[in-house]
Protein backbone atom coordinates (compact mmCIF):
# COMPACT_ATOMS: atom_id res chain seq x y z
CA UNK A 1 0.00 0.00 0.00
CA UNK A 2 1.45 3.64 -1.35
CA UNK A 3 2.31 5.65 2.27
CA UNK A 4 1.15 8.89 0.32
CA UNK A 5 -1.98 8.12 -1.46
CA UNK A 6 -4.68 10.51 -2.48
CA UNK A 7 -7.31 7.66 -3.01
CA UNK A 8 -7.09 6.27 0.30
CA UNK A 9 -6.82 8.08 3.66
CA UNK A 10 -5.89 5.37 5.88
CA UNK A 11 -5.70 8.19 8.99
CA UNK A 12 -9.04 9.73 8.33
CA UNK A 13 -10.75 6.23 8.38
CA UNK A 14 -9.35 5.59 12.00
CA UNK A 15 -10.21 8.82 13.17
CA UNK A 16 -13.72 8.38 11.52
CA UNK A 17 -13.97 5.10 13.09
CA UNK A 18 -12.62 6.25 16.56
CA UNK A 19 -15.12 8.95 16.65
CA UNK A 20 -17.82 7.50 15.61
CA UNK A 21 -17.57 5.02 18.49
CA UNK A 22 -16.91 7.94 20.96
CA UNK A 23 -19.97 9.64 19.68
CA UNK A 24 -22.11 6.06 20.25
CA UNK A 25 -20.76 6.12 24.02
CA UNK A 26 -21.73 9.51 24.31
CA UNK A 27 -25.33 9.08 23.37
CA UNK A 28 -25.86 5.73 25.68
CA UNK A 29 -24.74 8.06 28.54
CA UNK A 30 -26.49 10.77 27.54
CA UNK A 31 -29.79 8.28 27.43
CA UNK A 32 -28.76 6.89 31.23
CA UNK A 33 -28.04 10.18 32.53
CA UNK A 34 -31.68 11.40 30.72
CA UNK A 35 -33.51 8.02 31.91
CA UNK A 36 -31.30 7.53 35.47
CA UNK A 37 -31.45 3.96 33.94
CA UNK A 38 -28.68 1.86 32.94
CA UNK A 39 -30.92 -0.53 31.29
CA UNK A 40 -33.75 1.02 29.74
CA UNK A 41 -34.87 -1.22 27.49
CA UNK A 42 -34.10 -5.13 26.63
CA UNK A 43 -31.62 -4.16 24.31
CA UNK A 44 -29.42 -3.17 27.00
CA UNK A 45 -29.30 -6.14 28.79
CA UNK A 46 -32.43 -8.46 27.89
CA UNK A 47 -31.76 -10.75 30.94
CA UNK A 48 -31.33 -8.25 33.71
CA UNK A 49 -34.37 -5.90 32.03
CA UNK A 50 -37.14 -9.19 32.58
CA UNK A 51 -35.86 -9.62 35.60
CA UNK A 52 -36.76 -6.14 36.61
CA UNK A 53 -39.75 -6.23 34.65
CA UNK A 54 -40.63 -9.46 36.40
CA UNK A 55 -39.98 -7.75 40.05
CA UNK A 56 -42.00 -4.12 39.06
CA UNK A 57 -44.92 -6.53 37.98
CA UNK A 58 -44.32 -8.04 42.03
CA UNK A 59 -44.30 -4.29 43.48
CA UNK A 60 -47.61 -3.03 40.82
CA UNK A 61 -49.29 -6.29 42.06
CA UNK A 62 -48.51 -5.27 45.68
CA UNK A 63 -50.61 -2.13 45.07
CA UNK A 64 -54.27 -4.21 44.61
CA UNK A 65 -53.04 -6.89 47.80
CA UNK A 66 -52.27 -3.19 49.84
CA UNK A 67 -55.85 -1.86 48.49
CA UNK A 68 -57.79 -5.12 49.38
CA UNK A 69 -55.84 -4.79 52.98
CA UNK A 70 -57.00 -1.18 53.28
CA UNK A 71 -60.63 -2.07 52.46
CA UNK A 72 -60.58 -4.91 55.14
CA UNK A 73 -58.58 -2.74 57.76
CA UNK A 74 -61.78 0.29 57.44
CA UNK A 75 -64.60 -2.41 57.21
CA UNK A 76 -63.54 -3.93 60.22
CA UNK A 77 -62.46 -0.84 62.09
CA UNK A 78 -66.13 0.76 61.65
CA UNK A 79 -67.14 -2.39 63.20
CA UNK A 80 -65.03 -2.50 66.08
CA UNK A 81 -65.83 1.64 66.42
CA UNK A 82 -69.82 0.44 66.37
CA UNK A 83 -69.32 -2.80 68.78
CA UNK A 84 -67.17 -0.49 71.69
CA UNK A 85 -69.70 1.82 71.67
CA UNK A 86 -72.29 -1.26 71.89
CA UNK A 87 -70.50 -2.11 74.66
CA UNK A 88 -70.62 0.38 76.67
CA UNK A 89 -74.31 1.28 75.74
CA UNK A 90 -74.99 -2.55 77.30
CA UNK A 91 -73.11 -1.48 80.91
CA UNK A 92 -75.23 1.18 81.21
CA UNK A 93 -78.70 -0.96 80.54
CA UNK A 94 -76.81 -2.79 83.34
CA UNK A 95 -77.07 -0.10 85.63
CA UNK A 96 -80.95 1.20 84.77
CA UNK A 97 -81.97 -2.97 85.11
CA UNK A 98 -79.88 -2.95 87.89
CA UNK A 99 -81.54 0.22 90.03
CA UNK A 100 -84.86 -1.08 88.85
CA UNK A 101 -84.59 -4.72 90.16
CA UNK A 102 -84.60 -3.36 93.39
CA UNK A 103 -87.57 -4.53 94.94
CA UNK A 104 -87.75 -1.23 97.32
CA UNK A 105 -87.87 1.27 94.59
CA UNK A 106 -91.53 2.55 93.83
CA UNK A 107 -93.38 2.40 90.76
CA UNK A 108 -92.63 5.56 89.31
CA UNK A 109 -88.51 5.42 89.57
CA UNK A 110 -89.33 2.06 88.03
CA UNK A 111 -90.79 3.35 85.07
CA UNK A 112 -88.99 6.35 84.38
CA UNK A 113 -85.10 3.98 84.36
CA UNK A 114 -87.22 1.64 81.93
CA UNK A 115 -87.87 4.55 79.85
CA UNK A 116 -84.31 5.00 79.86
CA UNK A 117 -83.29 1.40 79.30
CA UNK A 118 -85.52 0.97 76.14
CA UNK A 119 -83.98 4.40 74.61
CA UNK A 120 -80.28 2.84 75.48
CA UNK A 121 -82.03 -0.17 73.70
CA UNK A 122 -82.91 1.90 70.41
CA UNK A 123 -79.58 3.03 70.48
CA UNK A 124 -78.17 -0.42 70.24
CA UNK A 125 -80.35 -0.97 66.84
CA UNK A 126 -79.62 2.31 65.66
CA UNK A 127 -75.47 1.66 66.41
CA UNK A 128 -75.75 -1.72 64.58
CA UNK A 129 -77.75 -0.45 61.36
CA UNK A 130 -75.50 2.38 60.69
CA UNK A 131 -71.95 0.35 61.12
CA UNK A 132 -71.76 0.18 57.44
CA UNK A 133 -68.64 1.38 55.06
CA UNK A 134 -68.88 0.67 51.34
CA UNK A 135 -71.90 -1.30 51.59
CA UNK A 136 -70.69 -3.93 53.85
CA UNK A 137 -71.64 -4.05 57.82
CA UNK A 138 -69.96 -6.93 59.93
CA UNK A 139 -72.36 -6.60 62.65
CA UNK A 140 -75.74 -6.85 61.62
CA UNK A 141 -77.89 -9.73 61.36
CA UNK A 142 -76.53 -12.46 58.42
CA UNK A 143 -73.71 -9.34 58.33
CA UNK A 144 -70.59 -9.82 55.60
CA UNK A 145 -67.28 -11.11 56.75
CA UNK A 146 -64.06 -9.67 55.49
CA UNK A 147 -62.13 -11.00 52.74
CA UNK A 148 -58.47 -9.55 51.93
CA UNK A 149 -55.94 -10.77 50.04
CA UNK A 150 -52.74 -11.80 51.20
CA UNK A 151 -50.31 -12.62 48.12
CA UNK A 152 -50.18 -11.25 44.79
CA UNK A 153 -51.14 -14.96 43.19
CA UNK A 154 -54.61 -14.23 45.09
CA UNK A 155 -54.49 -17.86 46.59
CA UNK A 156 -54.13 -16.62 49.81
CA UNK A 157 -56.43 -14.84 52.13
CA UNK A 158 -56.82 -12.74 55.40
CA UNK A 159 -60.74 -13.17 57.12
CA UNK A 160 -62.23 -11.16 59.59
CA UNK A 161 -65.65 -13.24 60.75
CA UNK A 162 -68.75 -11.16 60.85
CA UNK A 163 -70.24 -11.04 64.59
CA UNK A 164 -74.15 -10.68 64.95
CA UNK A 165 -74.67 -8.07 67.55
CA UNK A 166 -78.13 -7.32 66.56
CA UNK A 167 -80.69 -7.09 69.52
CA UNK A 168 -82.01 -10.86 69.83
CA UNK A 169 -78.76 -12.79 68.29
CA UNK A 170 -77.10 -15.21 70.09
CA UNK A 171 -74.54 -12.30 71.49
CA UNK A 172 -76.93 -9.91 72.70
CA UNK A 173 -79.19 -11.60 73.76
CA UNK A 174 -82.05 -8.32 74.75
CA UNK A 175 -84.57 -8.52 72.57
CA UNK A 176 -85.63 -5.71 70.20
CA UNK A 177 -88.45 -5.11 72.54
CA UNK A 178 -86.60 -5.18 75.83
CA UNK A 179 -88.45 -3.84 78.84
CA UNK A 180 -89.46 -4.46 82.62
CA UNK A 181 -92.38 -2.97 85.02
CA UNK A 182 -91.57 -5.41 87.96
CA UNK A 183 -88.33 -5.93 90.04
CA UNK A 184 -88.48 -9.38 88.70
CA UNK A 185 -88.48 -8.58 84.97
CA UNK A 186 -86.31 -6.35 85.80
CA UNK A 187 -84.02 -9.30 86.84
CA UNK A 188 -84.75 -11.14 84.36
CA UNK A 189 -83.50 -8.59 81.79
CA UNK A 190 -80.49 -7.67 83.80
CA UNK A 191 -79.41 -11.46 83.32
CA UNK A 192 -79.81 -10.65 79.42
CA UNK A 193 -77.82 -7.87 79.65
CA UNK A 194 -75.02 -9.25 81.82
CA UNK A 195 -74.73 -11.96 79.34
CA UNK A 196 -74.92 -9.86 76.36
CA UNK A 197 -72.16 -7.99 78.21
CA UNK A 198 -69.87 -10.72 78.50
CA UNK A 199 -70.38 -12.20 74.91
CA UNK A 200 -70.05 -8.88 72.93
CA UNK A 201 -66.93 -8.39 74.70
CA UNK A 202 -65.88 -12.17 73.50
CA UNK A 203 -67.06 -11.11 69.83
CA UNK A 204 -64.68 -8.11 69.50
CA UNK A 205 -61.86 -9.30 70.67
CA UNK A 206 -61.95 -11.55 68.17
CA UNK A 207 -62.53 -9.29 65.47
CA UNK A 208 -59.48 -7.42 67.18
CA UNK A 209 -57.31 -9.83 67.03
CA UNK A 210 -58.25 -10.63 63.05
CA UNK A 211 -57.86 -7.07 62.67
CA UNK A 212 -54.61 -7.15 63.52
CA UNK A 213 -53.61 -9.86 61.51
CA UNK A 214 -54.55 -7.40 58.91
CA UNK A 215 -52.76 -4.33 60.04
CA UNK A 216 -49.60 -6.59 60.33
CA UNK A 217 -50.05 -8.00 57.01
CA UNK A 218 -50.48 -4.64 55.26
CA UNK A 219 -47.53 -3.40 56.97
CA UNK A 220 -45.46 -6.10 56.03
CA UNK A 221 -46.43 -5.74 52.25
CA UNK A 222 -45.45 -2.34 52.52
CA UNK A 223 -41.92 -2.96 52.99
CA UNK A 224 -42.02 -6.00 50.72
CA UNK A 225 -42.59 -3.64 48.07
CA UNK A 226 -39.80 -0.88 49.14
CA UNK A 227 -37.79 -3.93 49.07
CA UNK A 228 -38.83 -5.26 45.51
CA UNK A 229 -38.66 -1.44 44.21
CA UNK A 230 -35.23 -1.22 45.67
CA UNK A 231 -34.00 -4.12 43.99
CA UNK A 232 -35.24 -2.87 40.69
CA UNK A 233 -33.51 -0.15 41.29
CA UNK A 234 -30.05 -1.69 42.26
CA UNK A 235 -30.25 -3.76 38.66
CA UNK A 236 -31.25 -0.78 36.88
CA UNK A 237 -30.41 2.67 38.20
CA UNK A 238 -27.35 4.44 36.96
CA UNK A 239 -24.73 6.04 39.02
CA UNK A 240 -25.01 9.26 38.05
CA UNK A 241 -21.88 10.88 39.76
CA UNK A 242 -20.48 8.27 37.68
CA UNK A 243 -22.19 8.74 34.08
CA UNK A 244 -21.26 12.55 34.64
CA UNK A 245 -17.64 12.03 34.59
CA UNK A 246 -17.71 9.60 32.04
CA UNK A 247 -20.06 12.37 29.93
CA UNK A 248 -17.20 14.99 30.66
CA UNK A 249 -14.68 12.46 29.30
CA UNK A 250 -16.42 11.22 26.27
CA UNK A 251 -17.02 14.89 25.41
CA UNK A 252 -13.10 15.52 25.38
CA UNK A 253 -12.65 12.88 23.68
CA UNK A 254 -15.29 14.08 20.70
CA UNK A 255 -13.60 16.89 20.51
CA UNK A 256 -10.24 15.41 20.04
CA UNK A 257 -11.93 12.70 17.52
CA UNK A 258 -13.21 15.75 15.86
CA UNK A 259 -9.60 17.41 15.63
CA UNK A 260 -8.14 14.26 14.95
CA UNK A 261 -10.00 13.88 11.71
CA UNK A 262 -9.64 17.12 10.84
CA UNK A 263 -5.70 16.60 10.66
CA UNK A 264 -6.07 13.60 8.74
CA UNK A 265 -8.57 14.99 6.12
CA UNK A 266 -5.75 17.91 5.91
CA UNK A 267 -3.30 14.99 4.81
CA UNK A 268 -3.99 15.10 1.22
CA UNK A 269 -3.97 18.51 0.24
CA UNK A 270 -0.01 18.47 1.67
CA UNK A 271 1.00 16.17 -0.60
CA UNK A 272 0.18 18.61 -3.12
CA UNK A 273 3.21 21.02 -1.52
CA UNK A 274 5.45 17.95 -3.04
CA UNK A 275 4.26 19.14 -7.23
CA UNK A 276 5.35 22.52 -6.16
Amino acid sequence: MAINSINTNDGSFVALQNLAATNASLRDTQDRISTGRKISSAKDNGAIWAIAQNLRAGSQSINAVKQSLDRAQSTTDVALTAGANLSDLLNQMKEKALAAADTALDSNSRTALNDEFKVLRDTIKKTVDNAEFNGTNMIKAAGTGMQALANIAGTNVITVSAQNLSLGSAIVTVAATESFNTALSASASLTKVNNSIVAVNKALATMGAQYKAIALHNTFMAKLQDNLDAGVGNLVDADLGRESARLQSLQSRQQLGVQASSIANQSTSILLGLFR
